[in-house]
């Protein structure tokens, strides 16, 4: 066990997502957050501007404050305005296939920026630009530089080699980075919520995903430099934490601490700061972690954890490491632990050779769960892996579509029935914004990770409120302040 002494320390969505591609990273922030240009506030400014899109899940945009950091630390002071830029980054995601898209039809809107300004420096980042680096820089010739996840620290000698003239390239994976000692700074930050990277890479090799190629192999971050970056965000002023990983479950840092014990550490840091964490992976889901989950009432009642498929033939192909029997175990073991948590799931209609019987088994395992919410998704191949080199993608797109179109209303139904029980119970929620669809009214998310709505009164983003459920739709929890 890490040898900290916490008296020492100092403190002052919509629930049914559908994508089109395959991914274990279940971290998908909202859509309209995808091809943000990432501002931060208040800070110095300085003679050389960055202009940082973010696509992808929620780890992308957790390396574009890791990013933001090490330019401005060179430099550099962030812009949303893309006629003032010196450096355009596009930070990529090469999992779901619409970010994909659009970062072609980016890049293709800079090269005319470029005409304009021959100075301008364009670069790809992240998964994307590990994966198709030559295409980017010979074959299309659209940008001036590329960079993979791991090579962030690299950026100001590469953008040095680039107006010496030269194209710039670092894709390199490492078996050490872990960008523990930088501190990111919170792009596009509410205040109240944020991201904190507690390792990096992959080292399950589920044959229809591509992270282990992009990202690497898997390596643990110092669990010291967790807790300071935890302890800064409570002084300043926020009030949740996500602990974001690939397979948060497999943390393990030099055999002394196991996840587990980091997530009651971080939950001992302030009664007041919720903690969260994503994602799980059901092969390594331990009690362990359930009860230290039980243990701590600002660890949320909710868990992430992809199942893809209900039968245990399409989870070996899928190189899963767990059978449909497994995953009810730890289903099991989540209602025994933690009564009343919420639970979300991935699935994957259409994987390779799928029989409709075992389609089937999805849905009767989805009826089973009862999930909150899902990520939906139809497969699709992806270059390079597993899946794409051994197996045919043999089911007709129709049948791919029927079965997704299947999956989708059975969880719209499970959704609703799971906020019909919510109706008159009381639920503890994190005000997060003024709703969007009225400005009397505000929005966040309860425990069970939630969202609900309720008239603003005298509340505001941050403060804890105490909401009486009243109403739902399949979406969204409906309520009142308890007087």
């Amino acid at each position: 066990m890490l040898n900290i002494s916490f008296k020492c320390l100092k403190f002052a969505a919509h629930p049914i997502i559908i994508m089109s591609r395959n991914t274990d990273l279940n971290q998908l922030l909202e859509e309209s957050r995808q091809g943000e240009a990432l501002l931060l506030k208040d800070e110095k400014p300085q003679e050389r501007k960055l202009y940082l899109e973010s696509y992808g899940c929620a780890m992308n945009f957790s390396d574009s404050e890791i990013v933001a950091s090490i330019m401005n630390g060179n430099g550099f002071s962030t812009t949303n305005n893309i006629d003032e830029a010196d450096v355009i980054f596009l930070n990529t995601c090469a999992i779901r296939d619409n970010a994909e898209t659009r970062i072609w039809t980016r890049l293709r809107d800079f090269k005319s920026a470029k005409k304009n300004n021959p100075d301008l420096i364009v670069g790809v980042l992240g998964c994307m630009a590990e994966r198709l680096k030559t295409k980017l820089l010979e074959e299309q010739k659209l940008v001036d530089l590329v960079v993979g996840p791991d090579a962030y620290r690299d950026l100001p000698n590469l953008i040095q080699t680039v107006e010496s003239g030269q194209k710039a390239v670092n894709v390199l994976l490492s078996r050490e980075e872990t960008y523990a000692e930088i501190s990111p700074v919170r792009l596009g930050s509410n205040g109240i919520s944020a991201f904190i990277s507690i390792m990096r890479g992959c080292d399950n090799m589920c044959s229809f995903c591509v992270v282990p190629f992009t990202r690497g192999r898997e390596r643990s971050r110092n669990p010291e430099s967790i807790l300071t970056e935890a302890i800064e965000l409570v002084e300043a002023g926020y009030k949740e934490v996500t602990l974001l990983g690939q397979n948060v479950d497999s943390y393990n840092w030099e055999d002394r601490v196991n996840f587990a014990q980091l997530l009651e550490m971080v939950a001992l840091i302030n009664p007041n700061l919720r903690v969260r964490y994503s994602t799980s992976h059901p092969k390594d889901i331990t009690d362990d972690v359930l009860e230290t989950m039980a243990k701590y009432d600002n660890i949320c009642n909710y868990i992430h954890l992809p199942v893809q498929s209900g039968n245990s033939r399409v989870l070996e192909m899928m190189n899963r490491g767990y059978s449909r029997e497994w995953y009810m175990n730890r289903i099991e073991a989540i209602r025994r632990i933690i009564p009343g948590c919420g639970i979300s799931t991935d699935t994957i209609s259409g994987f390779c050779s799928e029989t409709e019987a075992e389609h089937q088994d999805t849905l009767s395992l989805m009826e089973w769960v009862g999930y909150d919410f899902a990520y939906m998704f139809i497969y699709s191949e992806r270059p390079g892996t597993l899946a794409a080199r051994q197996y045919k993608d043999d089911v007709a797109d129709a049948d791919k579509s029927r079965r997704l179109s299947e999956i989708i209303q059975l969880q719209s139904k499970l959704s609703h029935q799971s906020n019909l029980k919510d109706i008159g119970t009381v639920s503890k929620v994190l005000v997060e914004s003024v709703s969007k669809r009225s400005k009397e009214h505000l929005s966040g998310r309860n425990d069970q990770n939630k969202v609900v709505i309720f008239p603003k009164e005298h509340y505001q983003p941050g403060d804890y409120v105490e909401v009486v459920i009243t109403d739902c739709t399949p979406a969204t929890l409906l309520g009142v302040a308890k007087k």
